[in-house]
């Protein structure tokens, strides 16, 4: 069991009583107190979201597998929104299970996923990933895209218009990105998770209020 909760930007925190994930714990670079990672699991989709902190348990920001407690990660290059395929794959994007679980974690990427992407992530019960758009991030479009290629129970949109937060170009608000998946929604501030088999049948959008 495990309860997942959106911090604004990029930043979310997957707690379960033995240990939390805290992911793109940085949110001083759009205008809040960065993400506390003491005797937590820091997982950064690029480095510069991480706070590297010295006292987390384990700091991620790259390729690799890991295992921490009740969480087995595994990450997989992936090309920024901002580049070029010649460009050096400096994002992540990653798989993390926790118990019967699969939670895929997609950061700034580039919105096609290759074939080593998706057999890395493989199935995916649940999925997180940025909406806003403004050439910063996957858009409406681009991000509805790429839940389609993973094909998730739950989506997690994170990463958009928010009058509490100072982003570096403007968002697209969370409605661009309902409208353009077409998936129903459910609204509420922590997204409690029993276990695999208690997910919706059909895709749903999960909309967590900020905390």
């Amino acid at each position: 069991m495990f309860d997942i909760e959106y911090k604004g930007g990029n930043g979310v925190i997957i707690s379960t009583k033995k240990l939390d994930a805290v992911i793109d714990p940085k949110l001083s670079l759009v205008g809040l107190k960065d993400l506390a990672v003491k005797d937590a699991l820091e997982i950064a989709t690029e480095a510069r979201f991480a706070i590297g902190g010295r006292d987390a348990q384990l700091a991620i920001e790259g390729p690799g597998d890991y295992e921490l407690g009740p969480f087995s990660i595994k990450g997989v290059p992936a090309i920024r929104h901002l580049d070029t395929s010649a460009d050096e794959k400096i994002a992540t994007v990653y798989r993390i299970e926790v118990g019967d679980a699969r939670i895929a974690l997609v950061g700034n990427i580039s919105p096609k996923l290759d074939e080593e992407q998706l057999e890395g992530l493989g199935l995916v019960d649940i999925l997180i990933l940025p909406v806003g758009g403004g050439g910063y991030t996957l858009d409406a479009t681009s991000a509805a895209g790429v839940v389609r290629q993973i094909d998730p129970k739950v989506v997690i949109p994170v990463h958009y218009a928010d009058d509490g937060l100072k982003y570096e170009v403007p968002q697209d608000t969370l409605e661009t990105f309902v409208k353009e998946l077409g998936a129903p929604v459910e609204t509420m501030s922590k997204y409690k998770v029993k276990s695999a088999a208690t997910l919706p049948l059909t895709l749903t959008i999960v909309e967590l209020t900020r905390s």
